[in-house]
């Protein structure tokens, strides 16, 4: 099978590669408080609620606008039969298997672009077919109910389309449109396959992230996403992120949700409140984001016990760099030192502001991706 890491090709790369001048040094001054500046906020939030008015208009959208999708009134979504998704997988032959999960298996497929029909021969588009294990029916009758009517319902740039379903038996599946690059954390911590992502690379998947939550989070159902992470942000051929896998995700009306799910073994990004209570605020999806970008800037997961003390948790090694000369430790060594400086210290200023014990103390996803866009 040919390598779908595919080539990024030779992306353009910021001018400035030298160290930030002392000057620099205000961009974490806010850090240990965990928020950004209030000045900032408020006008990174009258920006983007400005953008949103004037731009998010019907005729179309602004490529900066958070708000570029809609939410339909039903999923329009194509009903399989079980010999149809045997068909599209050749029988589930091990060749077609892309991926192995906790509670699913990812094939890859392939479809008439037109009907939608299974194809058995000759050209067709690709699609993901997620089958759920049957051992974890129980779990998985709930939370893939959840991506139907979830992520059957929006549409945006920047979330991983649900083309169809089946439910025949005991075992559920999903197809999905098919996501060549794999995902950020395949990018970022496997280093067989693929060439290391470029410091533009990176900010244009960090803002495509933050577009998609955000988008969530403003939607009128006021969609959490509940286990936001590397691995649920997928990158197209021209690495566009894509977050994928609503399977935890929940809709609400309220701020903030309690709830009962299976443990996750990604402690790593989940926010205080939610480890400790349980209660579910669009802000501890925010805290999610802020890991993701730690680990975008260092290459290195959220905790590991075998990197050296006072770096096992990512979040406090990052807090510990008051002193701006020290952030060239903290970034990715396949990086080169080809990176902006000055981009990177205000991209860990914004992963740090996401970072803040208390949830209100944490800018919404709306002032996240306006100061992203503004790097």
């Amino acid at each position: 099978m040919a390598n779908i890491c595919g080539d990024p090709g030779k992306a353009r790369v910021a001018a400035d590669y030298r160290p930030s001048s002392p000057d620099d040094e205000s961009v974490l001054q806010e850090h240990n408080s965990g928020t950004m500046n209030s000045k900032a906020s408020s006008s990174a939030t009258t920006s983007v609620m400005a953008s949103a008015g004037s731009d998010c208009t019907n005729g179309g959208f602004k490529q900066g606008c958070f708000l570029e999708g809609q939410i339909l009134e039903a999923p329009n979504l194509r009903k399989y039969t079980f010999l149809e998704i045997r068909t599209a997988t050749r029988n589930f032959t091990p060749d077609s298997l892309i991926g192995v999960g906790a509670f699913r298996c990812v094939y890859k497929a392939w479809v008439d672009g037109k009907t939608m029909n299974p194809t058995t021969s000759g050209p067709g588009m690709a699609v993901a077919i997620m089958q759920g294990k049957e051992e974890w029916q129980k779990f998985l009758t709930v939370h893939l109910q959840s991506d139907i009517n979830l992520l059957g319902r929006f549409s945006h740039p920047n979330l991983v389309k649900l083309l169809g379903y089946c439910w025949e038996g005991k075992e559920p599946f999903l197809v999905y449109e098919f996501i060549a690059q794999r995902s950020l954390e395949h990018h970022l911590f496997f280093r067989g396959g693929c060439a290391p992502l470029s410091w533009e690379q990176r900010l244009k998947i960090a803002i495509g992230a933050a577009r998609g939550l955000a988008f969530l989070h403003a939607s009128e159902k006021k969609a959490m996403y509940r286990d936001f992470k590397a691995s649920k942000i997928l990158l197209d051929a021209h690495y566009n992120a894509k977050l994928s896998d609503f399977g935890l995700a929940k809709l609400g009306s309220s701020g903030n949700s309690r709830m009962t799910i299976m443990p996750t073994r990604t402690h790593g990004y989940a926010a205080p409140e939610y480890v400790i209570s349980g209660l579910l605020y669009e802000q501890s999806d925010v805290y999610g984001f802020g890991v993701m970008i730690l680990e975008m800037l260092s290459g290195q997961l959220a905790k590991d016990p075998n990197r050296p003390k006072g770096q096992t948790n990512i979040i406090d090694w990052a807090k510990s760099l008051a002193d701006w000369r020290k952030l060239s430790h903290f970034m990715d060594p396949r990086l080169k030192g080809q990176y902006n400086s000055k981009q990177a210290l205000q991209a860990l200023r914004v992963a740090l502001s996401c970072l803040a014990g208390e949830p209100r103390s944490r800018p919404s996803m709306k002032v996240v991706l306006e100061a992203l866009e503004q790097i």
